[in-house]
This record gives C-alpha cells, sequence and structure tokens, in this order.
C-alpha cells in the first residue's frame, strides 16, 4: 500500500505545481495597459525588432518591467533601440501606474508628448539624446507629486527654461544641457533636493541665481551670455553708474551746508553710543562665558570618521552586461542577511567636483563597457540613465572584511578629496561575493595610451612640456598621500596617471587598494604590469614610502625614454639577457651614451631642452636607487621636478606648499603605513 499512496502524493504534487505555473503564467497586466504598448510600438518606426509577441506575456517583453505580481506595468527601458518620429497620442499616457520611462538616445521628432504629463506615479524621465524640439511644457508641473529625474540633454528644445519647474519640489536631477534653449536662468529655489543639474551649451543669459550657483561650473559652461559665480570667467558687468547732472554740479545753498552738519553731528553722536553699548554687552559676554570655553573640547584637525560616511543607498545587484551580471547574480542571491548597498563616501554637494545622485538600481542598469583589466580586477565604464558617467572597479581577490574595507576605502577617498592629483573615489559596494569601488570617469584616457598609443601617421606625439608636468602631477599626488595621510600609494605606474585638460590637474587613481588584498608577488606595485616594483618587495612585502618613490622614478624614466617597463623584455644590454628598465638606462649612462637614453620622439620635439632632460634623469636615478634609504622623499621629489627649468611648475603650488610644510617628524615616521 505504501508505493500507491507514494505515487498517489507525487501525482497531486505535481498538479499543484502545474496549476501554480498557470496561475503565475496567466498573470498579467491590464487590457488596457498592454493595448497602450501595442499601440505605441505599432505607431513609432523601429530598427530593431522587439519581439513583443502577442502570445507572449506583456511583461516578459523587451524593456518592459511589472511588479512582482505582474500585475501593471512600472517600467519602460527602450534605450537606443531605433524608434523614430513621434511618440502616438493616447498610448503611453494610459499606463497609470508607470514610474520609469527611459526612451533615450533614439530618434524621436516632434514636442514632448504631453501625455507623459499624465501619469501620476512617474519618477524618472530620460529623454535625451533625440531629436525632440519646440519648449519645456509648463504642463511638466503637472507630475510634482512624484518626478525626482528628468534628463532632456542633447535634443533641440528651445524658449525659456520655464519657471513651472520650480514647482518640482521632489526633484533631484535637471540635465537640461546640449539644447537651444534661451532667456534668463529662474532661480529655481523651490527645488530644495536638487543635487545634480547641468544647463551647459545652451543659449541662456543673465545672472546665474544665487540658489543655482553652489553647482560646478561645468553646469553652466558653453552659454556665452551667462555671468557670475561659479563662472569665474564670465564675471557679471556691473552697470557704470549715471554721470552728474548739471542740476547736481550746482553749489549747495547756506541753508543745506548746515543741515549736512547737523545730520553728520547727530550721526556721528548715534554711532558713539552704539560702539559703547556693544563694547559693554561683548564683555558681559566673555565673563559669563569664561568657564564654559574651558571646558569645551577643541575642535578635532582634518577629517573625521564620521565626515567621510557617505549616503546609504539600497538596491539589488543586476545588469544587463555579461560580467556585472555575473556579480549581479550573486550579490542578489546572498539573502537578506548578507545584501549590501551602495555607499558615498568622500565630499559630497554642491561645489564640490562632482555630485552623484544615483543609487544602486541606477547603476546596474547603466550601460557599461570594459576600459581595462588589472591586477586588481576590471574596470567598467557605466553611462547613467540620466548622463552621468562613472568607473565601476570589480575587485577580485579581496581579503579584508567589511569593516576594514569599508575604513580603506574611506580613508583614501578623504585624502583624494583633498587634491586634484588623485582621482576622486566616490563609493563602494560590498557584499559576500562582490566588491565594487565607484570612481570619476576622466575621458582624458591615461598617460600609458598617451605615451604607447599608436605612433602612426596623425598622432600627436606627447611633447616635454606635457611630460614635466605629468611627472610633476604624479609627485605631487604620492607626497600628499604619505605626508598628510600617512598613506602609500602601492600602485604607482603610467596607466594609473589619468589626464585631464589642465595639464596641471592630471591625477593617480588605484592609490592605497594594496590594503584590501592579501600580500603576494602578484599584488605588489605593477603586479601585472611588472617593471614598476621595488627590488625590496621581491618577497611580497607590503609597499613602502621609499617602494613609493622607486615605481616614481620608474615612471620618469618611462616619460623619458618612451619605452613601457612592462615591455622590458625588449631592453637587451649587448646581447645579454632582457633587463627591467632602470637597469637598461643605468648601462647606457655607464657607457657615457646618455643621448641614446631619450625618446626619439621627444628629442625631436624637445625644444633645446636637452638640459631639463638630463635634470629629470638624475631625479629618476636618485629615486630608484637599489638601496631604499638612498631614495629621496616624495616632498624632495617634487622640489627637485618643480626646480627643473622655468614654466614646468616653477610656481609653486598650494598642493605643494602644504607637502612641504610637513614636519620632519611626519617624513621620517615609519616606511609603512
Amino acid at each position: 500500500m505504501g508505493a500507491p499512496v507514494l505515487l498517489l502524493a507525487l501525482a497531486l504534487a505535481a498538479a499543484v505545481a502545474a496549476a501554480l505555473l498557470v496561475g503565475c503564467a496567466s498573470a498579467e497586466p491590464p487590457q488596457q495597459e498592454r493595448s497602450a504598448l501595442q499601440a505605441f510600438l505599432a505607431g513609432t518606426p523601429h530598427e530593431r525588432a522587439l519581439g513583443w509577441n502577442a502570445s507572449v506575456p506583456a511583461c516578459a517583453w523587451t524593456g518592459v518591467r511589472c511588479d512582482a505580481a505582474n500585475g501593471t506595468v512600472l517600467e519602460l527601458h527602450l534605450p537606443g533601440v531605433g524608434l523614430i518620429g513621434g511618440v502616438p497620442p493616447g498610448t503611453l499616457g494610459r499606463l497609470q501606474d508607470l514610474q520609469v520611462l527611459s526612451l533615450r538616445d533614439n530618434r524621436l521628432l516632434g514636442e514632448i508628448p504631453s501625455d507623459l504629463f499624465a501619469l501620476p506615479r512617474l519618477r524618472s524621465l530620460y529623454l535625451q539624446g533625440n531629436l525632440l524640439t519646440g519648449a519645456i511644457p509648463a504642463d511638466v508641473a503637472r507630475l510634482a507629486a512624484s518626478l525626482e529625474h528628468l534628463a532632456l540633454s542633447r535634443n533641440n528644445l528651445t524658449g525659456d527654461v520655464p519657471s513651472a519647474l520650480n514647482n518640482l519640489t521632489r526633484l533631484r536631477t535637471l540635465r537640461l544641457d546640449q539644447n537651444h534653449l534661451s532667456g534668463i536662468l529662474p532661480s529655481l529655489s523651490g527645488i530644495r533636493r536638487l543635487e545634480a543639474f547641468n544647463v551647459s551649451y545652451n543659449d541662456l543669459n543673465g545672472t546665474i541665481p544665487s540658489s543655482l550657483a553652489g553647482f560646478p561650473a561645468e553646469s553652466f559652461a558653453g552659454n556665452a551670455h551667462l555671468c557670475g559665480p561659479p563662472l569665474v570667467d564670465q564675471p557679471c558687468q556691473s552697470s557704470p553708474p549715471p554721470a552728474p547732472s548739471s542740476e547736481k554740479k550746482k553749489k549747495l545753498s547756506g541753508a543745506a551746508v548746515v543741515a549736512i552738519a547737523v545730520g553728520a553731528g547727530a550721526a556721528a553722536l548715534l554711532a558713539l553710543v552704539l560702539l559703547a553699548l556693544c563694547a559693554v554687552h561683548r564683555h558681559r559676554r566673555g565673563a559669563s562665558g569664561k568657564e564654559e570655553v574651558k571646558t569645551t573640547t577643541p575642535p578635532t584637525r582634518g577629517l573625521t570618521p564620521s565626515s567621510l560616511s557617505g549616503e546609504m543607498m539600497s538596491g539589488d545587484f543586476t545588469s544587463s552586461s555579461k560580467d556585472i551580471g555575473a556579480a549581479a547574480a550573486a550579490a542578489a542571491g546572498g539573502g537578506a542577511a548578507e545584501r549590501s548597498r551602495l555607499v558615498f563616501v568622500g565630499k559630497q554637494g554642491p561645489g564640490q567636483q562632482q555630485h552623484y545622485s544615483f543609487d544602486l538600481e541606477d547603476l546596474l542598469r547603466a550601460s557599461a563597457e570594459v576600459l581595462g583589466k588589472g591586477s586588481l580586477g576590471t574596470s567598467y565604464k557605466a553611462v547613467l540613465e540620466e548622463g552621468t558617467t562613472v568607473v565601476v572597479k570589480r575587485l577580485r581577490d579581496v581579503a579584508a572584511a567589511r569593516r576594514e574595507f569599508a575604513a580603506c576605502v574611506e580613508a583614501a577617498a578623504g585624502a583624494a578629496a583633498e587634491h586634484r592629483n588623485l582621482v576622486p573615489l566616490r563609493g563602494y559596494y560590498y557584499s559576500k561575493d562582490e566588491k565594487l569601488l565607484v570612481v570619476d570617469y576622466l575621458p582624458g584616457g591615461s598617460l600609458s595610451a598617451r605615451l604607447h598609443g599608436s605612433r602612426g601617421t596623425g598622432r600627436t606625439p606627447m611633447d616635454w612640456e606635457a611630460r614635466m608636468r605629468a611627472a610633476l602631477c604624479a609627485a605631487r599626488g604620492v607626497a600628499h598621500l604619505h605626508t598628510a595621510h600617512s598613506l602609500a600609494h602601492g600602485n604607482i605606474k603610467s596607466s594609473n596617471l589619468l589626464l585631464r585638460p589642465d595639464p596641471d590637474a592630471a591625477a593617480l587613481s588605484d592609490y592605497c587598494l594594496h590594503q584590501l588584498f592579501p600580500p603576494s608577488p602578484a599584488r605588489a606595485p605593477g603586479g601585472s604590469g611588472g617593471g614598476y616594483r621595488a627590488p625590496e618587495l621581491v618577497d611580497a612585502r607590503r609597499p613602502t614610502f621609499r617602494s613609493d618613490v622607486y615605481s616614481l622614478g620608474v615612471l620618469f624614466l618611462e616619460l623619458l625614454t618612451g619605452k613601457s617597463p612592462a615591455h622590458h623584455a625588449s631592453l637587451e644590454v649587448g646581447g645579454d639577457a632582457a633587463v627591467d628598465l632602470p637597469r637598461w638606462v643605468q648601462s647606457v649612462v655607464r657607457e657615457e651614451w646618455t643621448a641614446e637614453v631619450f625618446d626619439a620622439e621627444l628629442v625631436r620635439t624637445g625644444g633645446g631642452a636637452e638640459e631639463e632632460m638630463v635634470a629629470l634623469l638624475q631625479v629618476a636615478m636618485a629615486c630608484v636607487s637599489t638601496a631604499p634609504d638612498a631614495r629621496p622623499d616624495a616632498p624632495d621629489v617634487v622640489r627637485m621636478v618643480e626646480e627643473i627649468g622655468g614654466g614646468h611648475g616653477r610656481t609653486t603650488t598650494e598642493e605643494s606648499e602644504g607637502t612641504r610644510g610637513a614636519s620632519e617628524e611626519e617624513r621620517s615616521r615609519g616606511p609603512t603605513p
């Protein structure tokens, strides 16, 4: 009897499971929403087949995302699918529960569809990168109860920036850049949550309202007739005083002179009385507050852990990118106890170099491309839907626990926030299976790419001026880490020096991360690239200030020779085995062939800077001394590079002054941070 009962139970379980599957499959949004989506697609030509098959549930269609019960459409994401023409009226406006709409980077024409302003729950509207025309409708104020993100960049919109935007009190990001908007910029003082704002490259004029002056200058660039802070190069011209009229030039009558004298005397007497009262009041306050001052703890100098704590934003980890998608599955499968959040660190807010307002969900929906793979992990360029571009570093083989990881990242971010020669570190994600870092994206590329990229026809060589400035930027960044924060960089190499349009603002990346990984030869400076590691680190000890200086010297040699330390196998001495770059340079100089050291491309474009080249070579050779104690300190390296020639940073900057002012005790305090 046992077997038949077991079979019956299994049959019943199978029947129940089948019924549940049928029930789940039959869950569908209302017919009105399905019809609205079909009408939208039918009325909008598109280059890519989206697979919106009538036999497939609408919640499984490309770009359509529903709630957990598949009962209503919450999001519609169709970026870059080749949509052409206008959005048919009476279609998307029928998706009454829609919260996110992304139609960016298509070829939509006409005015912004008025239907969209009738969506009562719309939180995010991304229409950037289309061909939309006309003005921004005042009806946008109808979204005041819900809208948080509005991106209309890179269209052909005209007219004023409407004051109706002031009603969108929940708005966090507003991007209107690269249009043809004109007129005066409204104050938008009613949007108190605004974190990201951009109206650059329009035709706006007038004074920037004080309520918006806290955003970076890049938010207003490209408006020739816009003036005032933060556009320091475009100050507003004050009106000239009116010319005195002939009547005012006439002499005053005697009665007027007496009246003025009496008034001046009264004003002076009143001022004396007020000064006396203020002195008495100040004396009383000072006497009563002495004991309070004595018991007050003096303020702590520098950044405290609390000031480094960032905003925590939640979200699951999923992505369309292949590698990042794998990370998503691992993180999402960690369980509720393990689920982590995106944590922002360092200085955030208007007035800083950049302020980010996205959460982890936004980051994971971003389109991503691989920038490179290094010894620490893989770096991705991620473009978020509202237009922000960041770099996401997916670290591998991290050995640090959550607390140590957070402390290390926050310390590094705090150091970078104070110095322009360090790439800003913005946030991190930590879970059992995945560890990510979020840093600023610098589009100028790396020094390695600039030096060793294709040298074919049409390439602009890197001249001596640019190489000297790169050397000085790297040295200043390292010196700041050593003296101001007692931190070793640990991974100095040309691929980690990123370039900016301002040649004095090249910035080091991947700093202070060696503490997150177990000591091993592969994790030492230059691990996978090779050639930058100090000889004393062969036994896999932690990087030190002295080993940083060695790596800095190798970087200088790379700038001078044009040879990549990572390819030192091509460097031979008299047919002997390959040697590293410092040893090769030493052998050439020893044979008195110093001129053979310098990059031929540099010699052609040097413009008579041979003496400066030799001077930098001497600094580099001091840095790569075999004995660590024979190497100069990083602040001394900065000083020596600044003193090489005029016009290459001889004027001491704020950063180098601060570095040079470090006490001798700080400089000599233990080599290992």
